[in-house]
């Protein structure tokens, strides 16, 4: 029991993954954004299960409890997108936003990708946190790639180096 099953996505989970997300923008931060607005949530496959990039989910006893897509943005770049867990499921008890992140750049590693580039809104304190600890350097928006997608919400950046040292140091 409470077992943390970390699966890549398939469609069969198209409702579950924008439910958890939409609750959590809308109701958890009142972040007030449609699903109309994330358009790569109807098009997950589409959208991040290309090239270098994925989705992944967290399950614990068949629940949805968590996601994490990584978008590949070319020359060996990627950003990460739509982390999110559950409230009833985060900390360390269960850890499910360490091993999706631990799940993400081992494959970030596999598929060459060097750098990892990533945006959030200010609402999203402990998130903020969580990246710093896990070695994402807090950078200026005119620093990211070009191609790096830009959400109207975000206003902190971050970047990390797959390679580098603290890379699954927690």
């Amino acid at each position: 029991m409470n077992e943390v099953n970390i699966e890549i996505y398939t469609d069969i989970y198209k409702n579950k993954v924008a439910d958890l997300i939409l609750n959590i923008q809308n109701k958890e931060f009142g972040i007030p954004i449609t699903l109309d607005e994330q358009s790569d949530l109807n098009e997950i496959p589409i959208f991040y299960q290309t090239c270098n990039g994925n989705f992944w989910i967290a399950k614990i006893d068949g629940n949805l409890t968590g996601t994490i897509g990584l978008l590949d943005i070319g020359n060996g770049k990627a950003a990460l997108r739509k982390m999110f867990v559950d409230k009833n499921y985060r900390g360390k008890e269960f850890s499910i936003g360490q091993k999706l992140l631990n799940n993400l750049i081992i494959w970030a590693n596999q598929k060459n990708i060097t750098e990892i580039y990533l945006g959030t809104t200010e609402k999203f304190i402990g998130a903020q946190r969580f990246y710093e600890k896990n070695g994402f350097l807090e950078i200026q928006k005119h620093a990211l790639p070009k191609e790096f997608p830009v959400m109207d919400v975000d206003v902190k950046f971050y970047q990390f180096s797959v390679f580098s040292e603290s890379a699954l140091s927690s």
